[in-house]
């Protein structure tokens, strides 16, 4: 019995820092700013538990993305699995998809990577993302190279550049969404219904 608590209360502080994670994340102009500190503070745990947990302030980000992209994914599946949709408008919803995450938690991913992250192409949310992009891609009449395609796809729509062209070159997010739907068009050949490539959120 006093090991189920145990598993019970690690479960609920996991939560409780993510939570409070997130809430400080999103409120900050720059989650630089944001100390394990404050983290630990508004999560009502040690700061020991924190490095117990997430092992350092990259595994703490690391673990907020993953559980703000849990809903993107489900959403993702479940547009993907239905019916009616071509391979290629699929291609672009996905992308679309992934550059809306990235304009919303563009900060937080650029974190991340400055965090102490080797390479953006080990997270597991990459891998994930270029997995579900190259069955879609090897779907499309034309694409020779689906694995390659889906990196190089990918690499338009990096968090840095995003943040780059957001917040330094004052591109809306609107604009950035139609510069991407024209490119991965031109990517895959021939001309589609711009007026259908993308979805609001």
């Amino acid at each position: 019995m006093a090991q189920r608590t145990e598993r019970a209360d690690a479960l609920r502080n996991r939560e409780a820092v993510l939570a409070a994670a997130d809430v400080l994340f999103a409120a900050s102009s720059s989650p630089h700013s944001v100390s394990m500190d404050d983290i630990a503070a508004a999560a009502g745990v040690g700061k020991g538990t924190l490095f117990r947990r997430f092992g350092d302030r990259a595994g703490l980000i690391g673990a907020v993305i993953a559980s703000r992209l849990d809903p993107v994914q489900q959403a993702v599946r479940e547009a993907q699995d239905a019916a009616g949709s071509s391979p290629r408008q699929r291609v672009l919803d996905l992308l679309d998809a992934s550059l809306r995450f990235k304009i919303e938690n563009r900060n937080l991913m650029t974190a991340a990577e400055d965090a102490g992250f080797s390479s953006p192409y080990q997270a597991e949310h990459y891998g994930w993302w270029h997995e579900v992009l190259r069955a879609a891609l090897d779907q499309v009449p034309g694409v020779h190279n689906a694995d390659f395609t889906a990196h190089a796809l990918l690499a338009a729509i990096r968090a840095d550049l995003v943040a780059h062209l957001i917040d330094d070159q004052k591109m809306t997010p609107e604009g950035l969404r139609s510069s991407l739907a024209a490119y991965i068009d031109s990517v895959l050949g021939g001309s589609s219904d711009q007026s259908g490539t993308r979805k609001d959120a």
